[in-house]
């Protein structure tokens, strides 16, 4: 029971700093992104702000359970992805409940925040949301693949479904990262990568100026504080789990901190520079390019790191 109740504690802190660190970087980045359309941009704290104004609303509107299940499904997709993914290696306070197999639960948890919020858009009752979850739901299997497929390559190279193990043999030198050894993993996870951020040219599920509804205006009070603090939670996790996978992992905070917003950068630059595609256009490009560079990156890793 003490070592549980450790590990618990530890989690919570770690869970707290990570929520903390989504909820700047987002306001970074959206700040950088107004910078590049000629705005200023939000202040710093408004995410916290926004947070707090909301868990202080209450709602008389009801759309059924499952609506409002929608966001308690998508906070526990990021909470439990991150739970099981370390985020300092070697770190007893910032290992969080790491164990063998631990990958595959990670992404399981990913999926299931993005199902959940399907169902609750389901129960809406909205003309439109049916729009919005075939969006979704079709980018989100599109994308899947390629990322699915370079995590296979990676399973097979370190031979062990465990994070930590996968980190621990990238320990030694930049020149032992995935990014190094495996290149076509590291392509077509990143390819996959862009359209998890949610930023152009792959924001179609949420497609802004063009569809006023959804989430942001469908959800209120204490269940868009919900959503809001799992945007930060999930896109921390997702951003910790790619430095674990592909990017040698991280021994400090330091290093943590450098190594996902460089990640978090190739997905921002690359929505600054493009527009958005047509949904059938997103399906398309990742069903080609990128899936066609993660089958490669199986064949690599058999034939050359293997064979």
């Amino acid at each position: 029971m003490e070592f549980w109740a450790v590990k618990i504690g530890y989690f919570l802190i770690t869970l707290g700093m990570v929520t903390v660190y989504g909820l700047l970087l987002g306001a970074i980045i959206a700040r950088t992104m107004a910078r590049v359309q000629g705005r200023i941009g939000i202040p710093y704290w408004q995410p916290f702000l926004d947070i707090i104004k909301n868990l202080g609303k209450r709602t008389a509107v009801s759309h059924g359970v499952m609506f409002y299940m929608g966001p308690v499904f998508r906070i526990a997709g990021g909470i439990g992805t991150l739970a099981f993914v370390p985020v300092i290696y070697g770190s007893e306070m910032f290992s969080n409940f790491h164990f063998a197999g631990d990958l595959l639960l990670a992404m399981y948890f990913i999926f299931f925040g993005q199902l959940g919020m399907a169902l609750g858009a389901g129960e809406s009752g909205h003309p439109f949301s049916a729009i919005g979850v075939a969006r979704g739901l079709g980018q989100m299997t599109a994308f899947e693949l390629p990322f699915v497929l370079a995590i296979i390559a990676v399973v097979i190279q370190y031979d062990t479904l465990s994070i930590t193990e996968i980190v621990a043999a990238q320990q030694g030198g930049v020149s032992n990262w995935t990014l190094f050894t495996n290149p076509l993993a590291v392509a077509a996870a990143m390819l996959a990568f862009l359209g998890m951020s949610g930023y152009p040219p792959f924001d179609v599920f949420t497609a802004p100026n063009e569809i006023p509804i959804g989430p942001p205006t469908e959800y209120h009070s204490s269940f868009l504080a919900l959503m809001a603090t799992n945007r930060a939670i999930f896109a921390s996790a997702k951003l910790i789990l790619f430095m674990d996978l592909f990017f040698g992992g991280a021994t400090g905070l330091i290093e943590m901190i450098i190594k996902t917003w460089a990640i978090y950068m190739v997905a921002v630059v690359v929505g600054a520079s493009f527009p958005r595609f047509r949904v059938d256009q997103s399906i398309r490009f990742f069903l080609r390019v990128p899936t066609l560079i993660g089958i490669a990156s199986i064949a690599f890793v058999q034939i050359f790191l293997l064979g």
